[in-house]
């Protein structure tokens, strides 16, 4: 295929760089470096992001709102699914808590991290946003159902005792969970897609921009793929050294998820904050409270599977530290984004939530 001359080199050069890093790495050609060649695993990393966040804004202007934000929710959490399965399968019962605390960072991220750092750069810039109340209300609704029946539930049940779920009542979880998200997904784009787009014309260049040709689109959308799987499996090298710094400070082990839900979920961020410092905060709520839902309502599905077809028991329930901070984000969700106006306000408070989460991991 030609390349499309609008689409920049460095946009296709990065993954390739990328791919080309995690395969030195595989054959073991990158040992002799040492230290360097983590640098250099690392700025593959970042590049591949950086490209991954260009793509999905080149696919989401081609097919439109809410498609556009759905793309790139579906293929990071299709991804990331895939690598908490593979851990998983290669870490044996020892990892039945990987998806439980993974789950959680990313609610947790973007919750607070990348929402109250959208609405905080958004209300900075231009004082006050609107956006639609019944898409991101819906989202929300789904997104507290689907948390605590999946992370709470699993603790107060008597069936069997401590966090966790019977085989009967893990299958019902994830067949209501893939319900409900999957009648988020009809709402989103069929029954009521008018509830996800922007309230007010946008006056934003970018949106009114000729769209992308097919072929573009087509070649960032492959190109999108293999950006996001160059980031997880970067991710997943750069693990080790990750759970030996984590280990010399003395944190628990839970931080390592943490900075690996993190890197993962860096393309939607990125997005995410360049829709709401350019004013089109809608978009930016759709990504990430589409993102949420994505991550919870496929991940739980996928894992049941898991834990069923082995044998193993999946420990589901947080503790009670992680209860309290799961409930009061979703309480302080619904009463920030509650009117369908935002300032600077909700996004500190929710910014000061996501500082709290994260040094109580650290010093729980």
């Amino acid at each position: 295929m030609k390349l499309p001359s609008r689409l920049p080199v460095w946009s296709i050069t990065c993954p390739i760089a990328a791919w080309v890093l995690l395969v030195l790495n595989f054959t073991g050609h990158g040992v002799g470096l040492g230290g360097l060649f983590e640098v250099l695993l690392v700025s593959g990393l970042v590049a591949g992001v950086l490209a991954a966040v260009f793509h999905a804004e080149v696919v989401a202007h081609r097919v439109g709102e809410p498609y556009g934000t759905l793309v790139l929710a579906l293929a990071v959490t299709g991804i990331e699914v895939a690598l908490i399965v593979s851990l998983m399968i290669a870490g044996g019962e020892a990892a039945s808590g990987l998806a439980r605390d993974t789950v959680f960072a990313s609610v947790m991220i973007i919750l607070n991290g990348m929402v109250g750092l959208c609405l905080l750069t958004g209300g900075r810039r231009h004082g006050e946003q609107s956006f639609g109340l019944f898409g991101v209300s819906t989202a929300l609704a789904t997104l507290a159902a689907i948390s605590v029946l999946a992370l709470v539930l699993p603790n107060y049940t008597t069936t069997i005792l401590g966090p966790f779920y019977s085989s009967s009542q893990l299958i019902f979880i994830a067949v209501v969970s893939l319900v409900l998200y999957g009648t988020f997904i009809l709402v989103q784009t069929v029954r009521h897609r008018d509830y996800f787009l922007p309230v007010v014309a946008e006056a934003d260049e970018e949106v009114h921009a000729p769209p992308p040709s097919n072929q573009m689109a087509s070649l960032s959308a492959a190109l999108l793929l293999g950006c996001l799987g160059a980031v997880v499996l970067l991710a997943k090298a750069l693990s080790p050294a990750l759970e030996m710094a984590v280990a010399s400070m003395g944190a628990p082990k839970t931080v390592v998820g943490i900075i690996i839900a993190l890197v993962v979920l860096l393309p939607e961020s990125i997005a995410a904050y360049h829709a709401a410092r350019a004013n089109r905060l809608q978009t930016s709520l759709n990504l990430a409270l589409g993102s949420a839902l994505a991550s919870i309502g496929l991940t739980i599905p996928a894992v049941a599977l898991v834990s069923l077809m082995t044998g193993w028991t999946l420990s589901l329930g947080i503790d009670a530290k992680s209860t309290v901070l799961l409930v009061l984000s979703l309480f302080v969700a619904s009463l920030s984004l509650g009117t369908g106006r935002t300032t600077v306000m909700q996004g500190t408070v929710h910014l000061v939530i996501f500082a709290v989460y994260l040094f109580t991991a650290i010093v729980p």
